[in-house]
């Protein structure tokens, strides 16, 4: 009988630490960590370097040759035709054809197969917005990550000051307000807690403490 692989999903608003979190419970256990965000700029990477003007969507969708792969290290590797961009996804041009690309409804559609095969194909940590909800509805454990929104901007805006940002904290704080009512009230899977997700507020816990209570709701789940 063919293995069925395990699915772990953390979704939550933003800057509730599910990156980290997620990183951090992959590597604990072993499992494929799943940028979904990187799938969509992966896309945009290939779309970047075709000639102008740009072919329609559907062309692009069937031509590109794009698929994840599990680096040395475990983490996720992606690949257009047979070179790694992963290191390429991370720059304000590829970060702007990603947004735009992404409101296309095909493109949602087309990564949403991918990311499915990725979990039917690896042991997965995926994290995002409508990961237990609408992508992976059947994993067998899922994690709803919050936090208060004045913590959650505390921890954004001194991430960005790290980086060298003189954006205040007020700003930062409106910004994630704004993005939280956006996410929660889009028509299309909108951000919500899958109706058998644990719910984890990591408010008051550090990094290690939410990392260690993560591993708890797996291993009480699914005992591993």
């Amino acid at each position: 009988m063919e293995k069925k692989h395990i699915a772990i999903t953390i979704d939550g608003p933003v800057a509730a630490g599910k990156t980290t979190q997620a990183k951090l419970l992959a590597k604990e256990l072993g499992f494929l960590y799943v940028d979904t965000g990187a799938m969509y700029r992966t896309l945009a990477c290939y779309v970047t370097k075709l000639p102008k003007p740009e072919p329609s969507i559907d062309e692009v969708l069937a031509a590109v040759d794009m698929k994840v792969v599990r680096g040395a290290g475990g983490e996720q590797r992606m690949f257009l035709g047979d070179t790694d961009v992963t290191d390429q996804l991370r720059t304000p041009d590829i970060s702007m054809a990603a947004s735009r690309i992404s409101a296309e409804p095909k493109v949602r559609e087309f990564l949403l197969e991918m990311q499915r095969q990725t979990a039917q194909e690896n042991d997965v940590v995926m994290e995002g917005r409508d990961i237990g909800t609408v992508i992976l509805p059947d994993a067998q454990v899922k994690v709803f990550l919050t936090a208060d929104p004045c913590v959650r901007a505390e921890r954004r805006h001194a991430e960005m000051q790290e980086k060298g940002s003189t954006i205040p904290y007020t700003e930062v704080l409106r910004d994630l307000q704004e993005r939280d009512y956006n996410d929660s009230h889009r028509e299309v899977a909108p951000l919500k807690a899958a109706h058998d997700a644990v719910l984890l507020d990591c408010t008051d816990l550090t990094v290690d403490e939410t990392t260690r209570d993560l591993l708890e709701i797996v291993r009480t789940t699914i005992g591993r």
